[in-house]
């Protein structure tokens, strides 16, 4: 199974969506062989590991699509896959829970198993309440277990959702300051554009000027000149 997860590396979004969605297939069938196969601890223990290995590389898929939409361009693709990324998050959460609640289950039918072939054999009424004992104390260690792992599994999910939260806002803040950089060069430019304008003209204004004072200077030459020769 880990080289399995080793060997596949998706490169797309697409590839990375594709392999969360069969992992996520075969995490529920293996919730399901729980409900309905299992009728010993070793044979659950079994599936459970299987199940771990598959949430594992669920969890990978999950952070290359948040690596692969944070490598994108546009700010509505990295938003839109982020979001995606989310709810695979989210619905990890619930696979967990079903997964707790289906262990919590079986756990509970095989010591009912055991319990009933304990009398059914007629053991020592001294050996049968002892083990009796022992039963529920290992019953209720392994709940109690589940709950502190379903306890931290949801302060987790709370923590991802604050963290998501945070980067929602962030990548809004983003956008308004660019927006506001926009904003700014739009007024640059149409100063620039007035100032142009205004060159433009005073450059026509001087170019009169330099004309009537050469034709003046012109003048003035002609003038003297007529002066003297005549």
């Amino acid at each position: 199974m880990a080289k399995e997860a080793k060997s596949v590396q998706p490169s797309s979004s697409a590839a990375c969506v594709k392999e969360i969605v069969k992992r996520d297939l075969e995490i529920g069938a293996l919730i399901q062989d729980i409900r309905s196969r299992c009728s010993s601890v070793d044979e659950l223990n079994d599936v459970n590991f299987k199940i771990k290995e598959q949430i594992k590389m669920l969890q990978t898929r999950i952070e290359d699509l948040e690596r692969i939409a944070n490598e994108q361009d546009k700010e509505t693709d990295r938003q839109s896959m982020l979001k995606d990324a989310d709810n695979y998050r989210k619905q990890l959460t619930t696979t967990k829970t079903s997964v707790r609640k289906a262990n919590l289950a079986c756990k509970l039918s095989i010591d009912k198993n055991e319990r009933n072939e304990l009398l059914k054999g007629g053991a020592d009424p001294e050996v049968r309440k002892r083990s009796n004992k022992e039963s529920l104390a290992k019953t209720a260690g392994s709940i109690t277990e589940n709950l502190m792992s379903l306890n931290r599994m949801m302060a987790s999910n709370v923590r991802q959702s604050e963290l998501t939260n945070q980067t929602l806002v962030k990548s809004s803040g983003t956008i308004q300051d660019t927006q506001e950089e926009f904003k700014g060069m739009g007024g640059v430019i149409q100063t620039s554009r007035s100032l142009l304008t205004k060159y433009s003209r005073r450059e026509l204004t001087d170019r009169i000027l330099i004309f009537l004072a050469v034709a003046l200077f012109l003048a003035t030459v002609l003038y003297i000149l007529k002066k003297r020769i005549f």
